[in-house]
């Protein structure tokens, strides 16, 4: 549990700014009026947190992969439509799977059903998806003519994202958040480079020695595509957007640091200028060594994956920027009293400001489906003036009396 002097500086920091510089215009409308944002009070619990506001009464709650394999419905709609990029592409089936754990559990976030691959033929790079090898990219991208071939990102061959994301946010009607995602640049750019799924990631961790121009362009290139991309799903109704780095851990820090960041925080610049109200969350699967590298990214939440602790990570990053995480998805498999001690655990590790509850990781395949609905009833049931009371009290006695005094 926090001190009450840690308490009273976590509720007292500032959340972090970010400065940057506006490189060209975006080619995409303003947000539209329908979706423009609303008083800070009327807004989902999941974008106030993110926000690091104070004042909420517990943590909002999601899962990343919260729609997919585990859940029964799923089974059955996968079944009638056996290609996932059918299922991921096609507007009726993107909704349908969106808001099967909407309907099922209401967590407080609702993240479209897709793929951070989704947009690689809108610039250019088809993709195959094999049930055996997962994503397949014919012809790998190496060079620098390959490079210079890239198109600009043609959001009209993204259509049925901007379709599911307003029909979602009509459906959903501000009772929770509703997500976008996108994937890193560097993580993208494994696949391009890569032509799939790697263990070792061998040609693109060497082109950065014999070819680093070329990466430099891909990844330029890929960034340029992404804050494009992220404009459009927030001008078709998403509140909050997570970048999944998701191989961006399997780079030496100092190398995630030259290779990966820069290029992220090519994104957030552009974002914070386009859209500065929208919150931006970075997710790096396996990042405890990059944690304070990740804090001038210029995102607005951090997400923690399991195997680190949520006190060493918020003591690392400092209360100026918001959480997300971290519960073990094996959890999910304990006996409830268990999953229900390590959900307060991570809570009150994170503290009552700045946290968005969420795994550390995907919902795993065959999880239960009642411990998932326990996960999101254990968070509802959450309040911050409990969890907290020692502290809390003893902040609201220490401001009174330096009212006195003054």
């Amino acid at each position: 549990m926090m001190s009450p002097t840690a308490t009273a500086a976590f509720l007292s920091a500032a959340p972090a700014s970010s400065s940057s510089t506006h490189r060209r215009r975006s080619r995409l409308p303003v947000i539209s009026a329908s979706f423009a944002s609303s008083s800070s009070s009327e807004e989902p619990l999941l974008v106030r947190a993110a926000r690091g506001e104070d004042g909420l009464p517990r943590p909002p709650a999601w899962m990343m992969r919260q729609a997919g394999r585990y859940m029964a419905a799923y089974q059955a709609l996968a079944k009638r439509h056996p290609s996932f990029r059918e299922r991921s592409e096609t507007t009726d089936l993107i909704v349908e799977i969106t808001l099967q754990p909407w309907r099922a559990f209401a967590p407080d976030g609702v993240i479209l059903f897709s793929d951070i691959l989704t947009p690689l033929p809108a610039i250019g790079v088809p993709f195959d998806i094999s049930d055996s090898k997962g994503p397949v990219i014919q012809t790998p991208v190496r060079s620098e003519e390959q490079v210079r071939e890239l198109t600009p990102i043609d959001l009209e061959k993204l259509r049925f994202v901007g379709e599911s994301l307003k029909i979602l946010r009509s459906e959903i009607d501000g009772k929770a958040a509703l997500l976008g995602f996108v994937g890193a640049p560097w993580t993208i750019a494994t696949y391009v480079v890569e032509g799939g799924m790697t263990n070792t990631y061998t040609n693109i961790k060497s082109m950065c020695h014999t070819a680093p121009n070329v990466l430099r362009g891909l990844l330029s290139h890929l960034a340029d595509a992404i804050s494009d991309y992220i404009i459009y799903q927030v001008n078709s109704g998403a509140q909050c957007i997570q970048i999944f780095d998701s191989w961006g851990g399997q780079l030496p820090p100092h190398v995630w640091e030259q290779w990966s960041k820069p290029y992220i925080k090519q994104i957030v610049n552009k974002i914070k200028i386009e859209c500065p109200q929208v919150p931006l969350v970075l997710y790096i699967n396996g990042n405890g060594g990059l944690l304070e590298r990740m804090t001038d990214t210029g995102v607005d939440v951090i997400g923690l994956d399991w195997t680190v602790d949520m006190a060493d990570g918020r003591r690392r990053l400092g209360n100026g920027i918001s959480v997300q995480g971290n519960v073990d998805p094996a959890y999910l498999f304990s006996p409830s009293p268990v999953l229900t001690d390590e959900i307060h655990r991570v809570v009150k590790s994170a503290g009552p400001k700045g946290h968005i509850l969420n795994l550390g990781h995907g919902v795993l395949v065959k999880t239960p489906e009642e411990a998932v609905a326990h996960f999101f009833d254990v968070t509802r049931s959450l309040r911050y003036d409990t969890l907290f009371q020692d502290e809390l009290g003893f902040l609201s006695h220490l401001h009174s009396a330096m009212s006195w005094t003054t």
